[in-house]
């Protein structure tokens, strides 16, 4: 059975230059301050060619959240993992930031208007919801493979996507002004931090749960390399 695939809208020269434009102007002054005639102002096109290739700023908006310039497309193909759980997060972080960047989080704050309601949400919401998944499914495998102790992975996923998520925003909001480290430390100390957490839990187990039975597996574990 063949998965169904999206088709993606091809866009011309200028359609891409009144959505560059348009986007470029949402982040320095939001939805609402990004108006039709500063768009063809910047994009060098007549207002009137505005209407002529989108419907309005609403379709402009939802074209670009097509294009990786200004969505950051992530895919559970992008991650793959071999049970490590440090080596894995580390690397899961990596990609992340490496697709989340701070002009991305701009875009995300810059679309939250009433004036959009629903529309730009579906493509607000996929990276967050793809990084969840991919989270959700590495730990519940960690789990029923004996590398990590039983616990509520949906409470753990997000913990860690707000601890991923709030280094870019903190980036994007402040810059070196509050940032007081690369992005590679930072990712390199709080996986130590996340990682020793659980694996506290784990020492705190008693004898004969299934905690403790996890923690004298782990050792003899053999874990493939997977894909995701």
């Amino acid at each position: 059975m063949h998965k169904k695939t999206e088709q993606k809208r091809m866009y011309d020269e200028t359609q891409l230059k009144i959505i560059d434009a348009t986007m470029t102007l949402i982040l320095e002054k939001g939805y609402s301050g990004a108006t039709t005639k500063n768009i063809a102002k910047l994009a060098e096109v007549n207002e009137s060619t505005i209407f002529r290739r989108f419907d309005g700023k609403k379709e402009i908006v939802i074209a670009a959240m097509e294009l990786s310039k200004w969505n950051p497309g992530l895919s559970e193909n992008d991650f793959s993992y071999e049970g490590d759980l440090e080596k894995d997060l580390t690397s899961f972080s990596g990609i992340y930031m490496n697709k989340v960047t701070p002009q991305m989080v701009k875009v995300s704050i810059g679309l939250r208007s009433a004036e959009l309601e629903e529309a730009a949400l579906p493509g607000i919401m996929k990276t967050p919801a793809v990084f969840k998944k991919v989270l959700v499914d590495y730990f519940t495998e960690m789990i029923e493979n004996g590398k990590m102790p039983d616990c509520n992975v949906e409470s753990i996923a997000l913990q860690f996507i707000a601890m991923n998520f709030g280094f870019v925003f903190l980036d994007a909001s402040f810059g070196d002004k509050l940032i007081g480290i690369s992005k590679e430390e930072y990712i390199r100390n709080s996986i130590k931090v996340f990682v020793s957490g659980i694996c506290e839990k784990t020492n705190n187990m008693i004898p004969g749960s299934k905690g403790h039975v996890f923690h004298a597996r782990i050792k003899k574990h053999d874990f493939g390399t997977h894909k995701t």
